[in-house]
């Protein structure tokens, strides 16, 4: 299985590198007020491909912060719920202590491939 990967990550590789010899001529990418910038078209693709990752992440980010921040706050509420010494004024505290439940915890979707 090993060698089959390697095999595979080889034909990928000459592929793009295939692609990269055939494709040297000069390309010229038009932006606004007349400017330009003319380059072989493999750095055009590999900048264009290099630009939907970076927007790509930047679109992401909010999502992340958002788990980021639901999963900073489960720590706190597990120790919320972490048993007390049993002791006398330490069960009349618990007994009067609102106790939290798992449907308590914020939601927190799941993604998967």
């Amino acid at each position: 299985m090993k060698y089959l990967l390697w095999l595979l990550k080889a034909a990928i590789f000459f592929t793009l590198f295939a692609f990269a010899l055939n494709n040297q001529q000069d390309a010229t990418v038009y932006f606004f007020f007349g400017t330009y910038w003319r380059a072989p078209l493999v750095l055009v693709v590999l900048a264009a491909f290099a630009g939907g990752l970076v927007v790509g992440a930047l679109g992401m980010l909010p999502g992340w912060w958002k788990h980021r921040a639901a999963a900073a706050q489960l720590p706190a509420v597990a120790q919320a719920q972490a048993p007390m010494p049993t002791t006398a004024a330490a069960a009349t505290a618990t007994a009067a202590a609102p106790s939290i439940s798992a449907t308590d915890l914020p939601a927190v979707r799941q993604h998967g491939l």
